[in-house]
Parts: C-alpha cells; structure tokens; sequence
C-alpha cells in the first residue's frame, strides 16, 4: 500500500473510534502474559488505569510502556500516537505537577476527544498536539522521554518515526515503546489489507528489521524487555502468522 493510502486507512478507523467510543481491534497486553515481568506490567497497568479518566481508556494497546520508561517527577514525556489519552495521563500522574506530558497523534478527531477528557478532569499538566510521528511537533532535544503503545505499526515510514524520536530527546533520552513485529515477513495479502494495517497488523516489520531501525536512527543499549507471541488466521490459505507484542527500550 502506498503512504497516502495507508495514512487515509488508519485515520478513517481512529476517526470512527473516537467518535463512537469503540475498542480497536489491536491486541491488548492484557490477554496471554506469557512471563513474571509481563504479569507485573499488566498488573501496574491495571493499578495504574483506575487514577486515569475512564473515556480514555480505549484498548488501543499492545503493552504498557509507562511501567518501565522509570519517569521521574519533573520530566517532559512524549507519547506518540496519543488517541485518547491513556498513556498520556498515566504519564502525566507520574511525572507530577512539575512535569509534562505531551501526546501527539494524527487523527483529529482523537485529539479533540483527549482535550475534552484533560479538561473534564482538570489535568494541568498534559498538552495534545496534532501532528504526524513522521513530522513530530516538538523542538529539537526538548523530551526527557519518549513512550509509544502499539501506534508505531501504522506508520509507513518507521524509520523516519524512529528519527524524529531521536532528533526530540534529550542527550540521554529515552525511548520505551510496545508495538507489534512479525517472526518472519508477512504475506502480501496481509501487508496490503488496509484494514489489517488500522488493526495494528499490516505494517507489522521483522522483529530484527524493527529492532535495526532503532539502532539505524541513533539509538543504543537497545533491549527487548518484554515479548508477548500470539497468531492471527490468514484467511487466503487458511494458516496461521505468528506475530509478537513486544517492549522494547534504547537510549540516546
């Protein structure tokens, strides 16, 4: 699929969710934790989304960054691909009053939805901002910490998100999102499905080309820290893609 394409796919599904307060289709870190730590994340994870706005709360997840991204009072954090917001207020509780926490996502409709939320909730410390991963709204070196939660999938050029993530750290920075990979390339039939890329799957790389992308755009320390398995039919031939929800973290 072309970017164009690509992009109009994922806005038309993300408009409607935010309009009609629907659960996607991404896979949800809560189902299948396959190891201790996974268990604790989703554990913190369940802790965690009773202090935030329930309306923002949209099962637009792989994982759960905020629970190892070691946020500290103070800091400036930046999610990318902020839909409603949830990453963005658990954030926003753990950096405290005297930090920020900014989200920025493509599809207007989901930033109009997290504003109300911040409003109806009296968040002070939370801003949203429309924009693209590929383009970020946000000054050179201006983030103490970069967090993402199953978004980074839909982007047709990864490598340019991974960039731009760079270019927004601080030295010393870092970067701790949850996303989706394949164990091998996937079939055309998927990567072409536009409604496989808004469902988090179509624009699923290898894990390894992920991983390279990272390292590509600067990045060091480069760590797997939670991975997930799970499988999706494919319908054409009526098999089985392996796919992984994975965490990873790297530093600038």
């Amino acid at each position: 699929m072309k970017e164009k394409e690509v992009k109009e796919a994922v806005k038309g599904r993300y408009a409607q969710l935010a309009k009609q307060d629907q659960e996607s289709c991404c896979p949800s870190c809560a189902r299948g934790a396959s190891s201790m730590l996974q268990a604790k994340a989703t554990e913190h994870l369940r802790e965690d989304l009773e202090h935030v706005p329930k309306e923002a709360i949209m099962g637009l997840s792989c994982g759960n960054p905020t629970a190892i991204a070691d946020l500290k009072a103070g800091e400036v954090v930046l999610d990318l691909g902020s839909g409603a917001g949830v990453d963005v207020f658990l954030a926003a509780n753990k950096v405290g009053p005297t930090g920020k926490a900014i989200g920025v996502d493509m599809t207007k409709e989901m930033i109009d939805k997290a504003e109300e939320i911040a409003r109806n909730y009296g968040y002070r410390n939370v801003e949203f901002r429309l924009g693209e991963m590929e383009k970020l709204p946000v000054g050179d070196e201006s983030v103490d910490a970069i967090i993402s939660n199953c978004v980074i999938n839909l982007s047709p050029d990864k490598s340019k998100v991974f960039q731009e993530a760079y270019r927004a750290l601080k030295p010393g920075g870092r970067l701790t999102v949850s996303d989706i990979v394949s164990e091998r390339t996937l079939p055309d039939e998927i990567k072409t499905d536009s409604n496989a890329w808004a469902c988090c799957i179509g624009g699923a790389l290898e894990q390894q080309e992920y991983l390279e992308k990272i390292k590509k755009a600067g990045f060091e320390d480069i760590e797997i820290v939670l991975s997930r398995e799970f499988y999706i039919e494919n319908k054409t031939n009526q098999t089985k893609e392996k796919l992984l929800s994975i965490t990873v973290k790297a530093y600038k």
